[in-house]
């Protein structure tokens, strides 16, 4: 995943001490994490903008990736919907642990 941006769906704020959350449209944040090579160059934490939609949510949150360039998503859990939108736009799933530290997701996409 060199030189790639990946978006972790997260529980909060934490940045890489974060835990992964258990849906990705759902999550409460996404933690964005930026690579150089194997190093990472940066990570953010931002809320998710459709935390309070009721339909629509997936839609919403891939526009966001794409807008920004994310390449990979990760969470425990896609809807069909989302898959489906992430598929078109060409950003790569990673299935991840509920509770799952962004840290250790983030080393173990690296070594992918």
């Amino acid at each position: 995943m060199s030189g790639s941006r990946v978006a972790i769906a997260t529980d909060g704020f934490k940045g890489l001490e974060d835990k992964v959350s258990a849906f990705f449209g759902m999550a409460k944040t996404y933690t964005i994490v930026e690579l150089a090579g194997e190093q990472i160059k940066d990570v953010k934490t931002i809320a998710n903008p459709a935390a309070s939609y009721t339909h629509g949510r997936g839609r919403t949150v891939v526009q966001m990736f794409v807008d920004m360039k994310v390449d990979t998503v990760v969470a425990s859990e896609f809807g069909p919907g989302a898959s489906v939108i992430l598929e078109q736009n060409r950003i790569r799933k990673i299935v991840a642990k509920v509770g799952e530290k962004v840290i250790d997701v983030v080393k173990e996409s690296i070594a992918v």
